[in-house]
């Protein structure tokens, strides 16, 4: 097996330096388009409103394909008299449609938002919203808001942006503050397409942490900079405020090998709320126990309404008790059993598998495989199967599940390779008319910060490129040593096959993670 080489870093533009050029420009535009990714933000639409009419951008990382030029130029030429709205729409249809054609399984969004309508209608509602988001965190409702955050569309969700539909987020909260948000924001979306597989995705997102607070501080010195609405940075900051304590007062960052090698379970939170206070009072001191987060970025959890004392009495109240992650062997079944409450309190589950090769754990990954009893307990699998490519098992990473009513589903995981060389992912889709799976294409794996700029994805595989999966290695004592190559090297044809298999004569450990509304992992006692 090879070992891995980090690559260069490079830089990307801010919203603000974007305002900053566009006012230097001294330039108003009809339509302000982006073919790019992840622009169609509230943060830019309201940043861009003196310079333009409408904004045209994706919610979604774009294929690689990129918009498609030649149908609506032509048009355009044609027809110079074409309305804004009209040749918005031209860009949106030949867009979408030569996505659907092309790459299918890639999700696709496109919309056309009316700048001045936006401006003029979106920022009272948003603040009122904002202002109700914030009642609910300091008066101990915290986990509805956590709820209706994790259950909302995000994009890019490999990378951990953060990035999320702010119609389904207000809807989803469920209040009256919510609900008028969305209606406004839904009049503002004057066109708006999408693949398939990309349900509530309205055509506007929003940043809102769940995945990586350490972004907190950075986008609230972005508003300050383009002029956005005090409140929802003051809700944002009390939202990650509270998250971070309830990852402190589970012990911080986690890994499976606490489990692993039979030691005590990974993770765990005192039920004591002086204990829980001793906690975040030693993390203000040194900001240090979860991984990104240090004295640079934690601004947001000093700036906050609600007091240690009231933190730590809601955390004691609602946390998940890693002390019950252990199996009871029933019938022949390993059952993970916990209480109503307890499982109120998980937000994801997800299989992690490690092969033994006698030296050390090769980490198979994360799969959503999961199924419960007709008493709700979590029924373990130990198949010891494994997703493969042509027949060779490989390191697979859930992503992404959206059930689309009834039997409809379209799950989305990626497969860490080289292609051609080059660091990448591997995109799978499993839809309910594509069980199997198939590959969707691949987008380049930014792995050591290079860049917070997010890679388009390309649009196909071709035959005679080169796949090297790569996957982890950890030695027994749980040391990460490096990523490295992982069986043979796999020339791409026309009949690409996704399937499970056994994964090896060798011995197996698997562990479930659990992930809480703190957004905190735990992992369960193993099973060999």
């Amino acid at each position: 097996m090879a070992t891995m080489k980090s690559i260069k870093k490079s830089g990307s533009m801010s919203l603000s330096g974007i305002k900053k050029a566009l006012k230097a420009g001294g330039t108003t535009f009809d339509i302000i388009g982006f073919d790019a990714c992840l622009m169609a933000t509230a943060e830019t639409a309201l940043m861009l409103d003196d310079f333009g009419d409408y904004l045209l951008a994706s919610e979604e990382t774009e294929p690689g394909i990129g918009w498609y030029y030649t149908n609506w130029l032509t048009k355009l030429g044609k027809n110079t008299s074409m309305s804004t709205l009209e040749l918005g729409k031209n860009i949106i249809d030949d867009y979408t449609n030569a996505c659907a054609a092309r790459c299918p399984g890639q999700k696709t969004t496109l919309s056309l938002i009316d700048l001045a309508e936006f401006a003029n209608t979106m920022p009272d509602k948003f603040t009122k919203f904002s202002k109700s988001l914030n009642s609910l965190i300091v008066n101990k409702d915290y986990k509805k808001v956590s709820n209706a955050r994790y259950q909302t569309r995000e994009f890019a969700v490999r990378s951990q942006i953060d990035q999320v539909d702010l119609v389904h987020l207000s809807q989803n909260m469920n209040t009256k503050e919510g609900q008028e948000l969305a209606s406004v924001l839904k009049d503002a979306v004057k066109y708006n397409r999408t693949s398939s597989d990309m349900t509530n995705a309205n055509g506007v997102s929003i940043y809102f942490p769940y995945k990586r607070t350490s972004y907190v501080d950075t986008a609230c010195s972005t508003y300050e900079a383009i002029g956005i609405d005090k409140e929802y940075a003051k809700c944002i900051r009390e939202f990650a405020g509270m998250e971070t304590s309830g990852q402190v007062a589970a012990g911080g960052s986690t890994n499976p090998f606490g489990s692993l090698l039979g030691s005590a379970l990974s993770g765990g939170t005192s039920n004591s709320t002086a204990v829980i206070g001793q906690l975040l009072s030693s993390f203000m001191k040194n900001r240090s126990s979860i991984e990104d987060l240090d004295g640079s970025n934690t601004e947001y959890y000093a700036d906050r309404e609600l007091s240690d004392k009231k933190t730590s009495d809601y955390i004691a109240m609602n946390h998940l008790d890693a002390e019950n992650l252990f199996w009871v062997k029933e019938n022949g079944q390993f059952l993970l059993k916990l209480s109503e409450s307890q499982w109120e309190l998980v937000h994801e589950i997800d299989l992690n598998m490690f092969y033994d090769d006698g030296k050390g754990y090769v980490d198979l990954g994360l799969d959503n495989m999961f199924q419960y009893d007709d008493e709700g307990n979590l029924i373990a699998d130990t198949s010891g199967t494994w997703l493969a490519i042509n027949g060779q098992v490989v390191p697979y990473y859930h992503l992404d599940t959206t059930e689309e009513g009834g039997d409809s589903y379209t799950i989305t995981g990626r497969v860490p390779v080289l292609l051609n060389g080059e660091r990448a992912d591997l995109i799978l889709v499993f839809t309910d008319e594509k069980p199997e799976g198939f590959i969707a294409g691949a987008t380049t794996d930014y792995v050591n910060g290079e860049t917070e700029t997010i890679a388009k994805s390309r649009t196909e595989l071709k035959e005679g490129d080169t796949l090297d999966f790569v996957c982890d290695y950890y030695a027994y004592d749980g040391t990460y040593e490096d990523s490295y190559l992982m069986g043979e090297q796999i020339t791409v044809t026309d009949r690409m096959t996704v399937s499970d298999v056994a994964v090896g004569a060798g011995k197996k450990k698997l562990t479930y993670r659990l992930t809480d509304i703190y957004n905190q992992e735990y992992w369960t006692q193993s099973i060999e």
